[in-house]
């Protein structure tokens, strides 16, 4: 059985659960992820979805040329940084940056392994068939880890938990990976 079109995700889980099929669900998290965009990549990609000209040069001019210093009352800190990385948060624009940052990471999924994306987290699901014993679940977690790896997004691990859901007695044994195992209730 594969996930229909024109459910949503609970009833295509609920569908699942009544033919009697198990359904593997990884939730990530990543880490501070609205300050780890980098710069360079970001316009890299927003290049490569056709934003050239002078809108690239205008969100090229308000990502660069920016930093940063500690103020505690009314005293500044003497030293100021750089700021190489990170959407501005509090802006419209930073969001929105942040989402076309990360969208082609749906692009590691298929339709035997989907994922739903809210702000920096991501929810990854399964169903477990005869044939499938958690290995297209656990491929797409390693393949999520190369992809985060590349864009340089950290995950946070101790976020990060994964479950199984069954209405069978027996529950087949898995154990989900990311660079280290998942917290689970599997």
């Amino acid at each position: 059985m594969v996930f229909l079109s024109r459910y949503s995700t609970v009833t295509n889980l609920f569908l699942a659960l009544n033919n009697r099929q198990n359904v593997a669900i990884a939730y990530v998290d990543y880490a501070k992820a609205f300050d780890v965009v980098i710069h360079v990549k970001l316009l890299h990609k927003l290049s490569a979805y056709g934003i050239t000209g002078d809108l690239l040069a205008l969100i090229r001019a308000f990502l660069t040329g920016r930093s940063q210093c500690t103020r505690i009352n009314q005293s500044y800190s003497q030293r100021t940084y750089r700021i190489e990385s990170g959407v501005v948060q509090g802006t419209v624009l930073g969001p929105l940056l942040f989402l076309l940052y990360i969208n082609d990471v749906t692009d590691v999924f298929n339709d035997d392994c989907n994922c739903k994306l809210y702000a920096d987290d991501i929810k990854i699901y399964s169903i477990l068939g005869n044939a499938c014993n958690g290995v297209d679940i656990q491929d797409k977690l390693d393949e999520l880890q190369d992809w985060s790896d590349r864009w340089q997004m950290d995950i946070s691990y101790k976020k990060c938990n994964a479950l199984l859901l069954s209405n069978k007695k027996e529950k087949p044994s898995l154990t989900l990976r990311l660079a280290y195992t998942i917290n689970s209730c599997l």
